[in-house]
This record gives C-alpha cells, structure tokens and sequence, in this order.
C-alpha cells in the first residue's frame, strides 16, 4: 500500500487528497483484519455474539466521548471533499496568539498542520478549520506583491 501511494504521490501535483485517503484506508484495514480475525477464532466469534448485544449502548457511549474526535474526522472528509485548502497554501487564521500567517503542510484525519514563517508547527483541529474564517493568500507573507 505504501509503495502504491509514494508511486502516484511523484505523478499527482496535489498530494492532500491523497495522504488524506491513505490514512484513511490504513485504519480500515485494521478494523477489517481485526474483524476477520475474529472470525477466524471461535472463542472471539462466540464472545462477539454475545457482545452484539451491548454494542448499541457502548456506541452510544463512546459517541457521546467521541464527539469532538469525530466533528475532526467529519471536518477533515469536508475539508477534502470541498477542497478550500490544499497542500502548499498560505493562509491566515486567528489563533490564541493572534493571527497567524502559515503554510499548509498536511490535512490528515483529524488535524491540519500548518507552518508558520518562523518555523514554527502550527496545529489545528480540522473542526476549527471548517468552521473559522480562513484566508488563503495568493502569495507566501513576505514575498514581493
């Protein structure tokens, strides 16, 4: 999976939706071999069943805990699905030190990583991104105009 994705990362100029998709696919993989591997064991297979039963109430639960987690994850499908934001971009956002000019790095499930001018890893929680006012510059700050 890795060597498919780094082979068409070289031949796409925007890689967001890409690196988006392959995280994505990695943590369905994993669910998908736990549950055939439960499967394949018969004391996981008996002990599921009679778990089937509970699993409304957990999900209830665990959705209500949950609930910032999956507004990021939701945001991130949105945040690729709309494209407002690609790799590469500058933008500006306000964060809690004020306005911040930086570039996008990466949109991953549940945050986007942004770099400011100084260096610095500017993260933010792809809920935030939708649902603040971005601006996406035409230009890097500090570049000619």
């Amino acid at each position: 999976m890795k060597r498919g994705e780094r082979r068409l990362e070289r031949r796409l100029s925007d890689v967001t939706g890409l690196r988006f998709a392959s995280a994505f696919l990695h943590v369905v993989v994993y669910l998908v071999a736990f549950v055939l591997y439960a499967h394949v064991v018969p004391e996981l297979r008996s002990l599921g069943t009679a778990l089937l039963a509970g699993v409304s109430l957990v999900s209830i639960i665990v959705g209500l805990a949950a609930q910032n987690t999956l507004s990021n994850l939701i945001a991130g499908f949105s945040l690729i699905l709309y494209r407002p934001l690609r790799v590469g971009d500058h933008v500006m956002l306000t964060t809690p030190k004020g306005v911040v000019s930086a570039r996008v790095e990466d949109i991953s499930l549940g945050y986007t990583q942004l770099r400011d001018p100084d260096g610095n890893e500017v993260i933010v929680p792809n809920s935030v991104m939708v649902s603040n006012v971005v601006i996406r510059l035409a230009k890097a700050p500090g570049q000619d105009r």
